[in-house]
């Protein structure tokens, strides 16, 4: 009976998928790489949730597919996966909907701030707390500027393009036409012109530190900076001195260069930053929605079908044992 390894419980829904097609489903017996070793040893599949240790795919010998239950696959040491002749999969936009929703909440508690109104209402009262009524903006007619337009970036550009009538400039490194709405900027313009900048990209070489403090410095006095992306996308220690100095309006940041972060990292001693445990994506509805589009991969590859979203395409005809013969 194949099994099939995880890194971190999934969905009930996804394990019952798995185990309904006869499949096995174990977690590491223990903490750690050696958990992930022990687990992955005789597994013919595995689904990602963690960072997995760089050595990993050499010792599961068995391994046919491993399926990233989730966007972004930067943990997953794809080029030995690509070495080793195996199928690396993702579940594209399957976070889209609470990623997109997230930062839309985050740019509304900055732009009404609405922390700063509930801890003054608590502590000073009522008529401290309505005074600061001017410090509110409306993110109708703000410009949003989105770094990254697959499907995060899309569905945000939707969301506040239509839902609150904000300009929005997009800027994306693939070619391809971009959304309805959405007007074309080079990434100096996203940072010079927005009221938001929103990092939505993935984190590759050509990506990394994109978010530099030439880049961060050109953004306007009471700008915001939002990243849902990765950590590395931005420079985090120019950052932490923009906000300190007071020359930037705010950041919302869901991930960062360290997580989690220690208990005496700067980023808790920084104004005016909002930070979320790299939780962006995760709703009870996302997270089903993206550990059934990962157990349906493993599935396709345990009928010896090709998976339906493979970032590493060039293995497919050359993957170990693909119909398990």
């Amino acid at each position: 009976m194949p099994l099939v390894a995880l890194t971190s419980p999934i969905a009930p829904a996804a394990v019952a998928l798995l185990e309904g097609a006869g499949l096995r489903v174990a977690l590491p017996p223990m903490r750690g790489p050696e958990g992930f070793y022990a687990v992955c040893a005789e597994a013919d599949a595995l689904i990602v949730r963690l960072p997995l240790p760089r050595d990993l795919l050499d010792r599961s010998p068995k391994l046919r597919l491993v399926a990233r239950a989730g966007v972004g696959y930067d943990f997953i040491p794809v080029d030995r996966a690509t070495a080793l002749g195996i199928p690396v999969t993702n579940v594209p936009g399957g976070n889209a909907v609470s990623v997109a929703e997230h930062v839309i909440a985050q740019m509304m508690v900055a732009s009404r701030r609405l922390e700063t109104a509930d801890r003054t209402f608590r502590t000073e009262g009522w008529k401290k707390a309505i005074a600061a009524w001017d410090q509110a903006v409306e993110l109708s007619d703000r410009t949003l500027g989105i770094v990254g337009l697959g499907a995060i970036g899309r569905h945000l550009a939707r969301i506040a393009g239509l839902g609150f009538g904000m300009r929005v400039l997009g800027m994306r490194r693939s070619a391809g036409a971009l959304p309805e709405g959405v007007e074309a900027a080079d990434l100096g313009r996203v940072f010079s012109e927005s009221d938001f900048v929103v990092l939505a990209c993935p984190l590759t070489e050509e990506t990394r530190g994109l978010a530099s403090a030439e880049m961060m410095g050109r953004m306007k006095p009471d700008a915001w900076l939002i990243n849902v992306a990765r950590g590395g996308v931005l420079d985090e220690a120019a950052l932490l001195r923009l906000l300190h100095e007071g020359r930037i309006g705010g950041a919302a940041l869901d991930v960062m260069n360290e997580e989690p972060p220690p208990r005496d990292s700067p980023l808790f001693d920084a104004p005016n930053l909002l930070l979320t445990p790299h939780w962006a994506g995760m709703t009870p509805a996302s997270v089903e929605r993206t550990n059934l589009a990962a157990a349906e991969e493993v599935l396709r590859v345990m009928r010896g079908e090709r998976p339906v979203n493979v970032v590493n395409p060039e293995v497919w005809e050359h993957a170990r044992d693909m119909t398990g013969a």
